[in-house]
């Protein structure tokens, strides 16, 4: 909708429309006809294939026919994540386009260039069918076995294998993935047409899969990590690498890109360097990249979790965008909200909490929720920046509300081993003080601006929207199998059945083909969170090869000697950093490596320090200079990014202080870590409902406090500076959680009430400062 129709949409109920459209990036490909069929029916078995691979289902079970050439499940763990990279990558270089299109879409196609693109699928053919003739031999029995397993020798040069892998396979493949890679930035083609270049860099990955699956099938996948991986596996993994970050930064941006590259270039240069960044040996290219696509890299933790839990919930989100229940959260929010002092905001607080629980990204939640709350934000007065900042900062925390929490929950589950339930439940009143600083952040800006509520007939009626409160069940259905001791993937599952079901009570009913769509738009909407967490494995096998992790954790240690609360301040700004100008996924998935061990050998317990870092990476997106969120609703409220991204931190500041809260009170998380001390010892104190409540309710107050104190709004009117600067110390006051701290909070701000009653000093108000003069 224009600006135009959202202002004549005031004079009536205002309605949200489209929340549930996928945005189409600039590079995205626009395909018609058979192009698009092509890649819709790919896009539907990627996805597919997934939901059929999570829940054992293949059609040799279901039918009893045997079809040798389909994979069978449940596959192997590894090969089951080399499929999905390989897949991801396939379906991403022909759908998103090496640079942006025109607006006009007139694009000079360069053909001399498509000509060099069809060449560099002879190298991709030559690559493609030495690493069939490779997977034929290993199955043909004639090769030797030790342990039980095909023995692979092309480490060394005089090796059985060694010269068919380098010049048949290793050096084909790099001439076509880099020559694609290279070739696609130069290359012109229309936006509805395929790229040569991407069809290149397609078979490319594909050739990477058909190679990797049957060699780490045989006794070479021990020698991952070691100089004696086969050299294969080191061109393997140094093309697959390369056009993961070619992807990442067509999907996702060059942020995340150049950190990696960073991270690379610290792989080869750490023998050089001083001090903890040290290490005592160069590694070699083929030591490193061999290592780099094992579980201790790429198909580590982060695919782990984008190739299970990720994907299942895009496909939940997708089910549940086809029955358009993100339209009824933002006119639900509306109903709710919309009456309170400025009304838009605290809509746009509701609606990106619930969005927040089907959305996996910030800036995907700003573009959802934004495009119809920021100009109605603007339209009661909030000013651009303004309207712009409290959409980012309430579409941030989304990242963190439970249920599915941006994926987050589910990488810190499988890197920790807690179950995800209690993870889940841990994080209930993080969320709620996110939420609630926000919050208030929002109402004292209202209340100092004497802003009003949006009219009654401006509003969709609240009874309407009970009456569909149905379209709830999937989330409760989703919430309730989980507490019932479901694993996630079967939760999930049925989630997603129930979503289609619930279409049934709506005018939007899923049908056969509806379901085929729902697939399509979960295999186009998964590439970018796939890409990101692949190219964030990167930088975890650098992590894990060169233990700079650990070499971090020490100095976190020493830090602590000194003050524990420094050491915080410390893994806090590593946190921010590394999650600045990448989704939140990455962020966290990058700081749990650094960071996390660090905090955990300080004492603290394992899913604090970790929810710690977690919270840290989520805000990212809001902190200044490369804000996420931020540039993405500057991008709709036509304000200045930088100033945008600095007022949403200002909104969001109160949201800052809550995981010292945590740290310091372990029963806002509900583990009763509260640590006293009673008769000389050291007592662990149990999570009582009442501790987790009192502590609820004394964070609560706190956050309300500090945002008082910073919006210089308490109790119905606008507090002068010192009586502000008193506020923020009582709110410091209650982040201990102890009862001491908690009732010296109370009564400095009990004081301060006392004092803006009685006194009513002028918000004005100075300190005369006299001289000599």
């Amino acid at each position: 909708m224009t600006d135009t129709s959202r202002d004549e949409a005031l004079e009536g109920p205002v309605m949200a429309e489209g929340v549930d459209e996928e945005p189409v990036e600039g590079n995205r490909r626009l395909f018609e006809g058979g192009g698009y069929i092509f890649i819709a029916a790919l896009a539907t078995l990627y996805a597919a294939f997934h939901m059929a691979a999570l829940n054992g289902l293949s059609i040799e079970n279901l039918t009893g026919i045997e079809l040798s050439f389909l994979p069978q499940f449940p596959m192997e763990t590894w090969n089951f994540r080399i499929v999905h990279i390989a897949g991801a990558l396939a379906l991403g270089f022909l759908m998103f386009a090496a640079r942006s299109f025109p607006g006009d879409d007139d694009e000079r196609e360069t053909r001399l260039l498509s000509i060099v693109g069809f060449l560099l699928l002879i190298p991709a053919a030559i690559a493609g069918w030495t690493a069939i003739q490779f997977a034929g031999l290993i199955n043909s029995g004639t090769l030797p076995e030790f342990g039980g397993l095909v023995t692979w020798a092309s480490a060394q040069p005089g090796m059985e294998f060694y010269a068919r892998e380098f010049w048949w396979f290793g050096v084909p493949l790099l001439i076509s993935s880099g020559g694609g890679i290279v070739l696609g930035w130069f290359e012109r083609k229309r936006r509805s047409g395929f790229a040569t270049a991407d069809v290149v860099l397609a078979a490319s990955a594909v050739v990477v899969a058909l190679y990797l699956i049957p060699i780490y099938g045989t006794a070479a996948r021990n020698s991952v990590g070691t100089p004696f991986v086969p050299v294969g596996i080191a061109f393997a993994a140094t093309a697959g690498s390369a056009m993961i970050l070619e992807l990442t930064r067509r999907v996702a941006g060059l942020a995340l890109v150049v950190i990696t590259g960073v991270f690379l270039a610290y792989v080869f240069c750490a023998h050089l360097l001083p001090g903890i960044l040290a290490v005592d040996r160069p590694y070699s290219w083929q030591r490193f990249f061999g290592h780099v696509y094992s579980d201790a890299g790429i198909l580590g933790p982060t695919t782990a979790v984008s190739s299970t839990y990720i994907i299942l919930f895009i496909i939940f989100a997708a089910f549940l965008q086809a029955s358009k229940v993100g339209d009824y959260f933002v006119n639900f929010a509306f109903a709710a909200a919309g009456r309170a002092r400025g009304g838009p905001a605290k809509v746009a607080i509701f609606a990106s909490g619930l969005m927040g629980m089907i959305n996996g990204t910030s800036a995907g939640n700003v573009v959802a929720t934004g495009s119809l709350t920021i100009p109605l934000m603007k339209k009661v007065g909030y000013k651009p920046k303004t309207a712009g900042a409290v959409e980012a900062a309430a579409s941030t925390g989304g990242q963190i509300m439970p249920p599915i929490m941006g994926a987050g929950a589910f990488i810190m589950a499988e890197i920790t081993g807690i179950p995800y339930t209690e993870i889940a439940i841990a994080a209930i009143i993080p969320a709620i003080l996110y939420f609630a600083s926000v919050y208030f952040m929002v109402d004292f800006e209202a209340a100092k601006l004497g802003m009003r509520g949006m009219r009654e007939d401006e509003l969709p009626k609240f009874r309407d929207m009970a009456r569909r409160v149905f379209l709830f069940l999937p989330i409760i259905i989703l919430i309730a199998a989980l507490f019932m001791g479901y694993s996630v993937i079967r939760a999930g599952t049925y989630a997603t059945l129930s979503a289609a079901v619930v279409s049934w009570l709506t005018p939007y009913r899923m049908g056969p083909r509806s379901i085929v769509k729902a697939f399509e738009l979960a295999g186009v909407m998964s590439i970018q969170i796939i890409a990101v967490c692949a190219c964030a494995g990167i930088i975890v096998g650098v992590i894990s090869l060169t233990g700079v992790g650990a070499r971090f954790s020490s100095l976190l240690l020493d830090l602590a000697a000194t003050s524990q609360l420094l050491a915080l301040f410390f893994a806090m700004c590593i946190a921010i950093l590394l999650g600045m100008g990448m989704p939140t996924t990455a962020a966290y998935a990058v700081a749990a490596s650094v960071v996390a061990p660090g905090l955990v050998n300080l004492g603290i317990p394992q899913l604090t320090a970790h929810f710690f870092v977690f919270y840290f990476a989520v805000v990212s997106a809001i902190t200044p200079p490369v804000a996420l969120a931020s540039y993405a609703a500057a991008g709709i409220s036509g304000a200045n990014a930088m100033e945008t991204s600095v007022d949403s931190f200002r909104i969001g500041i109160a949201a800052f202080i809550v995981p010292f809260m945590f740290f310091y009170n372990g029963n806002l998380l509900m583990q009763g870590a509260e640590i006293t001390e009673l008769a000389g010892e050291l007592v662990h104190e149990p999570a009582h409902w009442y501790n987790i409540v009192r502590a609820g309710i004394t964070a609560t107050f706190g956050v309300f406090l500090l945002s008082a104190g910073i919006q210089g709004w308490f109790m119905g009117g606008r507090a002068v500076w010192y009586l502000r600067a008193i506020l923020i110390i009582a709110a410091l006051c209650m982040i201990e959680g102890g009862i001491w701290t908690d009732l010296a909070g109370v009564g400095i701000a009990a004081a301060v009430w006392l004092i803006q009653r009685t006194f009513r000093p002028s918000p004005g108000a100075s300190i005369p400062v006299r001289g000599a003069d």
